[in-house]
């Protein structure tokens, strides 16, 4: 089950550690973007002077790289982990990808729509291996689509297409949700699942219950 965004926590007046200041840093630079966002502003958000905050990170930069490298390596360990428990059925495998990606995307929809907005903004040495990461997360997709269409389980003639659209789909769900609305997380992960199994053309979907998208 997806867990809202909840601010880090601390007893009263105790420094803040890495956790709270990488909790500032998104919730600033989701305001102001990177480039907006000074060392000061997210001190002060974090209840530190600047030079205080340089005792954790000895930069902006280094505060970005650590919220990226975070989000990117939770993401893989979870989507791994999915398709681990997900069984041989590529409809399965589709509908376990699908589950992580949506429901990682709205635990912490600040964190993630920075992680894709400020994508532009990291540097290397950090930026290259980042990347691959990513693209080792697409790759989970295109893997299961390729091998749906290899086993007749999918009908799509455009399995890259379809599978780089369902993680578009899902990531881009960050953007608009509301936890206000009338859609549980839980209820659209449904939703998209059974929008992913139709966008590859899924041979044998199973039912769908839920309600009209």
């Amino acid at each position: 089950m997806a867990r809202a965004h909840q601010p880090v926590t601390r007893p009263p007046n105790a420094p803040p550690g890495d956790a709270a200041i990488l909790e500032a840093s998104i919730a600033t630079m989701a305001e102001h973007g990177y480039h907006g966002t000074s060392v000061r502003d997210i001190a002060l958000r974090a209840g530190l002077s600047p030079a205080a905050l340089y005792h954790h990170f000895p930069s902006k930069q280094a505060v970005l790289a650590m919220i990226m490298e975070r989000g990117i390596e939770a993401l893989l360990t979870r989507t791994r982990e999915a398709l681990e428990r997900a069984g041989d059925e590529p409809a399965d495998q589709l509908r376990a990808l699908v589950e992580v990606q949506v429901l990682f995307h709205l635990e912490d929809q600040r964190g993630t729509l920075l992680g894709t907005s400020e994508l532009r903004a990291l540097e290397e040495p950090v930026r290259t291996p980042h990347l691959a990461k990513r693209h080792a997360q697409q790759r989970m997709f295109d893997e299961v689509v390729a091998r749906g269409v290899e086993l007749g389980a999918f009908r799509t003639p455009l399995p890259n297409e379809a599978s780089r659209a369902i993680v578009v789909m899902c990531t881009g769900v960050a953007s608009w949700f509301s936890p206000e609305g009338p859609a549980s997380p839980e209820e659209m992960v449904g939703r998209y699942q059974r929008l992913a199994l139709d966008m590859v053309d899924a041979v044998d979907p199973g039912p769908w219950d839920g309600p009209p998208a």
